[in-house]
This record gives C-alpha cells, structure tokens and sequence, in this order.
C-alpha cells in the first residue's frame, strides 16, 4: 500500500521515495505526496524523476502514475518527486472553500441533495438536486461561509479508520466531515469565496465558487 505523505503533510512539494512497481509507462512508488484524483478532486501535476506525470489514479489503496516515459528506471530505484505547488494549493483553498459551502447548503435548503462536484484550480462546483431557485439565498449563503474562514478556525484533518484509509476533516464547533482529500492548516487560508448560481437542467442547480 502506497504510504500517502500529502496526508501527513499536504505543504510537502518534493520527496525521494522508491519505485516499487513498473508496468509498461506506469509506476507504483512506495510513498507519495502526488494527490490522484478522487472526491471531485483533480489530481496534482508534476513530475518522478523529471519525467512529466502525465495520469494519476487509485486502485485500491495504491496510486498508479502513468509518465511520459519511463526509460532507464526500475523496480528499487530511488526517485524524486515533485509537485506543482502553485496548483496544489489553488486547489487546496478551493476544495476547503467547497467543503464549507456544502455543509452550509445542507443546512440552509431542507432536502437539497448533492449528485456530483468538481474541483480544479481555477474553480469549484458543486451540483445537488433541488427542485427551487436558490439564487436569492446565495448571498446569505457566501456570508455565512466568508464569516466561518474569516474566523481563521484551525482545520483538523485524520483518520477514522487507518486500515480502511478513511480520513475527515473537522473544525470545532462547526462541523466534521468525512472526506480524504488535500486540506488547509486554517479556514482563513481559503482567502475571500464568490459563490454564483447556475441552473444545469431541472430540478437541478449548480453552485460555482471561486477565491480570491
């Protein structure tokens, strides 16, 4: 099982870890700090060795990493890692922003229900079945959530059960949420969200948020 480092701490940009398995251009390292994309999440982009990432993807416990190429290493070999940081904390601030927002909107729309969510570096979304125009509720909506990482609350983040590799994150007196992804140390990292409304289809509606 891949030990995963961008748990432990999701700042490390580069690391030296171990090829433990070679499949035509995809590799399995023995630990890691390059996220896969799961949850909605995007994977990170980066490179093993200087050669670029070029797919990131779970299977089971362990992430597979399919380079552009891979000639010259093997099975043993040790290897550098790196991350693109930049990219990797847009997308922590924007999954932490997505997370608040959710939990919020659960509370604020009685019966809303969450059917699929996206983020990448730019941008979130989150869509959820509703049959109502949510428009209107969306400014209370983002001061409730600008109000909760403005108080700078200290983020939580472990396991709930280490063998099954489930994790939640949990800020005191706010909320605990199972989840697995990158998170932020504290709330006020996300910076300043911008929620907006879109309409995906009926009896469907989408919520965009954006930092700053």
């Amino acid at each position: 099982m891949t030990r995963k480092r961008f748990w432990e701490d999701p700042y490390c940009t580069e690391i030296t870890t171990t090829i433990s398995g070679i499949i035509d251009n995809d590799i399995t390292v023995a630990e890691t700090i390059f996220y896969a994309f799961s949850g909605g999440q995007e994977s990170d982009t980066g490179t093993i060795n200087g050669h670029p990432v070029v797919a990131a993807r779970k299977e089971g416990h362990e992430i597979r990493y399919t380079l552009a190429a891979v000639g010259g290493l093997a099975v043993g070999d040790r290897v550098d890692m790196r991350i693109d940081w930049q990219r990797r904390y847009a997308l922590m601030r924007l999954h932490f922003a997505a997370e608040i927002v959710l939990e919020l909107a659960q509370r604020l729309f009685p019966g809303i229900h969450k059917i699929g969510a996206h983020i990448a570096a730019d941008k979130a979304r989150i869509d959820f079945l509703y049959s109502e125009n949510i428009a209107a509720s969306l400014p209370a909506l983002q001061a409730q959530a600008q109000a909760i990482i403005d108080a700078d609350a200290v983020i939580q983040s472990a396991f709930s059960d280490e063998a099954a590799q489930r994790r939640y994150w949990q800020i005191e007196g706010f909320a605990t949420v199972s989840c697995g992804g990158t998170h932020l140390h504290r709330t006020a990292e996300v910076g300043t969200i911008a929620l907006r409304r879109k309409n995906v289809g009926k009896g469907k509606e989408r919520i965009e948020i954006t930092v700053a």
